[in-house]
């Protein structure tokens, strides 16, 4: 259910109290990828998750510019479940928030030392990154 789009902008602006705007420029700084369906965006209940973890974030005081940043470092951010090298957890430690889940931290999991190695997302984000060089 949470991967089903279901609500149009106008819900999600009403829900969140933003303009409709302010959710197509995050849209346009790939925060969030909606559905589209006879040219309307729609949004799912994950969708409603990474807006609210951006405004969590604008509330401390980051930028645009530096949510994109940020969320960067989140191999997981536009992707519905975690990687297989990530946890959830409730332990600090040196890990970072978890946007899908308040109250937890994302954590590399060192069960098996070559995991994050041989994961799908950060093959593709090291692919990105070097395509981005050779630009």
């Amino acid at each position: 259910m949470q991967n089903r789009p279901l609500y149009t902008i106008g819900v999600v602006a009403n829900l969140l109290k933003v303009h409709p705007e302010t959710l197509r420029v995050w849209e346009r700084h790939g925060l969030v990828r909606p559905d589209r369906r006879n040219g309307q965006r729609l949004f799912t209940d994950n969708d409603l998750k990474r807006f609210g973890f951006i405004q969590d974030l604008l509330g401390k005081g980051l930028n645009l510019a530096g949510i994109v940043h940020y969320l960067g470092l989140y191999p997981c951010w536009l992707q519905d479940e975690c990687p297989k090298c990530m946890q959830r957890s409730t332990r600090i430690g040196c890990a970072k928030p978890c946007w899908k889940e308040t109250d937890t931290f994302c954590q590399v999991t060192f069960e098996e030392p070559d995991m994050c190695e041989r994961c799908e997302l950060q093959k593709r984000d090291s692919e990105k990154h070097v395509k981005k060089k050779v630009a």
